[in-house]
C-alpha cells in the first residue's frame, strides 16, 4: 500500500479521500490556498503545505506548487480529487517523472477521451453506440451546416472541448444556424481556447445515464452498474440516483457491456464513468442510449454506486495506484437497494440561483432519520416516514466555517441508501428538509420539494425536469402563520406579565406578538392552537432572546423587533438590511437625498455576483451607514429610509 498520499484538491472531496486514507494506515497531506488555511480538510489530514494565494489557478491549478508540496511533506503518491486538475494528461505525466505515484487515470487516456469529436470516433470504432451526428475535421459552416440538415433539427452545436453547457446550443431551424454557430465558437473558445465544435442529432425527452467502470493494470475491467443524473440546472446535476429507474436487466446488460469496451478501447486504468444519453420518450431501450463522453476521474456522485455495491471506490483507486489487481471481479458485484444524493449549494432559488458567501453560523447536517412526520409541499398533508436506510453526509465545512466566493458554492453532497427507490426519496427529502443552514440561503427546499412530486416518485425524469417544476420547487419560502403562531408561544411566557423584554404586543389585539426576522416584521398569536400535526414537523430551538426555526430546508431566526432610538421600528419601515454577507462596491445616493420606491441605493457583492439594494418606497435617505469598500455581515444595517 501507498505510505503517504498528498490530495491535490480541497474541501468535501479532499475530506471524503482522507478518511478511506486514513482507515488504510495511509498518511495524508492536504494541500490549501490562502482562503482554505482554517479550512476542514486542512485540519482532518496528517499534514498540509500551503500552495499559493486564493486563487485557483496560482494554488490548486498550480503544478509547480503541488509538486513542490508533495516534495517537502515526503508524499509518495497523489490523488488529484475531481475537478481541478484531476483530468489534466500533463499533470498526471509530471507525477510520474518526478517518481511519484499518480492515483488517476493514464495520460493516454485523458488525452483520448479530452475531445468529444476524437472520443466519439476510438467508441465507434470500439462498437459502443454513439449519437448520430458530425465529428470531423472540416469546421467550415458550409460543411457544418450540411451535416446539420443530414442529421436532421432539431441539433446540438457542441465545443469539442466543452463541459458543463459551455459552448453548447440547441438549434431548431436552418435559419437559425449561422448565429447559433459563431455564438458557440465565440463562448468555446473563450472557455476552452479551442473553439472547434461537433453536430449532434437533438435527444427529444434525454435522460442523462452513466456507467462506472474501473480497470487495473493486469487487464481486468469491471462495471459497477448505472447511475442516473438526468435532474440537472443549466446542465449541472442536481440529484443522482443508482440504479436508473425503469432500467430493464437486458438493457442493463446492455449498456454496462457497452461501458467496459469504451474503457478497454483506451486501456483504462483506474476509476472513469462512461456518460450516456438516452432517449425516454419511449423507456429505456439499448438502441436508444448512445455515448456522450468519458470522464478520466472518479465522480462527484460516486457515493451513491457505493452504497448499491458496498465497495469503497477510494480505496479500489488506492489498491490499483499501488499495483493490486481489483479487489472483486464482475460476477462478484451486484446491485443492493437504491441510493441517491443530492448537492446542496449555498445559492439563492428566488433569485436565480445566485450563489451566496459567508459564515455558516448555523449548520447541522441530519446523520439520521427517526421515524417522524413531513409536510406534503403540494398538499400540505402529514405524511409518515419511518426511514429503513442509511444516511451519508459528504461535506468540507462545519458550522462555524464559510463558503468562499473562490470555489464552488457547494456545501455538501447529502446521501440516502434504501431499500427501494421510494423510500431512498423520502428519506434524501427529509434529510434536504431537516438541514439547519442560517444565514446563508441554499436550494436544501428545492432539494426536497423535487424529491417528493409525483412526477419523481413515478420514474418519470429526463434532462427538462427541473426546468418544468422550478416556478413551484425555488419559489421563495416565506414562513406560514401557523408557525408564526408557534413562534409566538415559544417567544412569549404564558401571560402579559412573562412577555420576553424586547417583544411587543399590538394595543388592538393584545393576543398578537411582533417579532422580526432579516428585514421582515412578523405577527403571530400566542394563545393560538397549533395543530400536532403542524407542530411536529419544524425544528425551534431557543437561544436567549430568539428563536430557530427551520421548516422543510429554510431556516429562520426570529427575535425581538428592532426599534430606533425614538422608538419607532425600523425593521420593515424603512431599514435596509444586507441581505447575506459580502462587500459594498456601490452607493448610488447620499444622506438627505429623496429617492423613490425601487430605486437603486447602493450595491452588495458576493461570490464575484452584484446585488442592487434598492428604496423600499418614496422618501428620504435618512441614513447611510456604509462606504464602498466595507465588508458587511447578514442583517447589518446598510441604510435606512424614511417615508415622504
Amino acid at each position: 500500500m501507498l505510505p503517504a498520499l498528498l490530495i491535490a484538491n480541497r474541501g468535501e472531496i479532499a475530506c471524503r479521500v482522507i478518511r478511506t486514507a486514513r482507515r488504510l494506515g495511509i498518511r495524508t497531506v492536504a494541500v490549501y490556498s490562502d482562503a482554505d488555511a482554517q479550512s476542514l480538510h486542512v485540519r482532518e489530514a496528517d499534514m498540509a503545505v500551503r500552495i499559493g494565494p486564493a486563487p485557483a489557478r496560482e494554488s490548486y491549478l498550480n503544478v509547480a506548487a503541488i509538486l513542490a508540496a508533495a516534495k517537502e511533506s515526503g508524499a509518495t503518491a497523489i490523488h488529484p480529487g475531481y475537478g481541478f486538475l484531476s483530468e489534466n494528461a500533463d499533470f498526471a505525466r509530471a507525477v510520474t517523472a518526478t517518481g511519484l505515484v499518480w492515483v488517476g487515470a493514464p495520460p493516454h487516456a485523458i488525452e483520448a477521451m479530452g475531445l468529444k469529436d476524437a472520443a466519439k470516433r476510438c467508441m465507434a470504432e470500439a462498437g459502443v453506440p454513439v449519437t448520430p451526428g458530425y465529428a470531423g475535421e472540416d469546421q467550415s459552416e458550409a460543411r457544418l451546416a450540411e451535416a446539420a440538415a443530414q442529421v436532421g433539427y432539431p441539433v446540438l452545436i457542441k465545443a469539442v472541448a466543452g463541459g458543463g453547457g459551455k459552448g453548447m446550443r440547441r438549434v431548431d431551424t436552418a435559419a437559425d444556424f449561422a448565429q447559433a454557430l459563431v455564438s458557440c465558437r465565440r463562448e468555446a473558445s473563450a472557455a476552452f481556447g479551442n473553439d472547434k465544435v461537433l453536430i449532434e442529432k437533438y435527444v427529444a425527452n434525454p435522460r442523462h445515464i452513466e456507467v462506472q467502470v474501473f480497470g487495473d493494470t493486469h487487464g481486468n475491467v469491471v462495471h459497477l452498474f448505472e447511475r442516473d443524473c438526468s435532474l440537472q440546472r443549466r446542465h449541472q446535476k442536481v440529484i443522482e440516483e443508482a440504479p436508473a429507474p425503469g432500467m430493464d436487466a437486458a438493457t442493463r446488460e446492455a449498456l454496462c457491456a457497452a461501458a467496459v469496451r469504451a474503457a478497454r478501447a483506451v486501456d483504462y486504468v483506474g476509476a472513469g464513468t462512461i456518460e450516456f444519453i438516452a432517449d425516454g420518450s419511449e423507456g429505456l431501450r439499448a438502441d436508444r442510449i448512445w455515448f456522450m463522453e468519458m470522464n478520466t476521474r472518479l465522480q462527484v456522485e460516486h457515493p451513491v454506486t457505493e452504497a448499491i455495491t458496498g465497495v469503497d471506490l477510494v480505496e479500489w483507486q488506492l489498491r490499483v495506484a499501488a499495483g493490486e489487481a481489483l479487489p472483486k471481479t464482475q460476477d462478484q458485484l451486484s446491485i443492493d437497494g437504491w441510493a441517491m444524493e443530492a448537492r446542496l449549494y449555498a445559492e439563492d432559488p428566488a433569485r436565480g440561483f445566485l450563489p451566496v458567501t459567508g459564515r455558516l453560523e448555523r449548520f447541522a447536517l441530519p446523520r439520521a432519520i427517526r421515524p417522524s412526520r413531513y409536510l406534503d409541499p403540494q398538499t400540505g398533508a402529514p405524511v409518515e416516514l419511518d426511514f429503513p436506510g442509511t444516511v451519508r453526509i459528504e461535506t468540507g465545512v462545519e458550522q462555524g466555517d464559510a463558503i468562499s466566493p473562490h470555489y464552488d458554492p457547494m456545501i455538501a453532497k447529502l446521501v440516502c441508501h434504501a431499500p427501494d427507490r421510494r423510500a431512498a426519496a423520502l428519506g434524501l427529502s427529509k434529510v434536504c428538509w431537516d438541514s439547519v443552514i442560517w444565514p446563508l440561503r441554499t436550494n436544501a427546499t428545492l432539494l426536497g420539494s423535487l424529491l417528493v412530486l409525483p412526477e419523481f416518485m413515478a420514474g418519470d425524469v429526463d434532462t427538462g425536469f427541473i426546468a418544468r417544476h422550478i416556478d413551484y420547487a425555488a419559489a421563495d419560502v416565506t414562513p406560514p402563520q401557523w408557525l408564526l403562531d408557534t413562534v409566538a408561544q415559544r417567544l412569549v411566557g404564558g401571560g402579559a406579565g412573562h412577555i420576553a423584554p424586547g417583544f411587543r404586543l399590538n394595543a388592538h389585539a393584545v393576543s398578537t406578538v411582533r417579532f422580526s426576522a432579516g428585514a421582515e416584521v412578523f405577527e403571530g398569536d400566542r394563545q393560538a392552537r397549533v395543530s400536532y400535526d403542524q407542530a411536529h414537523y419544524p425544528q425551534l430551538a431557543r437561544d436567549g432572546d430568539y428563536l430557530w426555526a427551520t421548516l422543510q430546508g429554510t431556516t429562520w431566526r426570529f427575535g425581538p423587533e428592532r426599534h430606533d432610538a425614538s422608538g419607532g421600528a425600523s425593521t420593515g419601515s424603512g431599514a435596509v438590511l444586507a441581505p447575506m454577507p459580502g462587500k459594498v462596491v456601490a452607493v448610488a445616493v447620499e444622506a438627505g437625498q429623496s429617492v423613490v420606491a425601487g430605486q437603486a441605493l447602493l450595491t452588495l457583492e458576493a461570490m464575484k455576483m452584484e446585488h442592487v439594494l434598492t428604496a423600499p418606497f418614496d422618501g428620504t435617505v435618512e441614513e447611510l451607514t456604509v462606504t464602498v469598500g466595507a465588508q458587511v455581515q447578514v442583517e447589518a444595517l446598510l441604510a435606512r429610509v424614511v417615508a415622504a
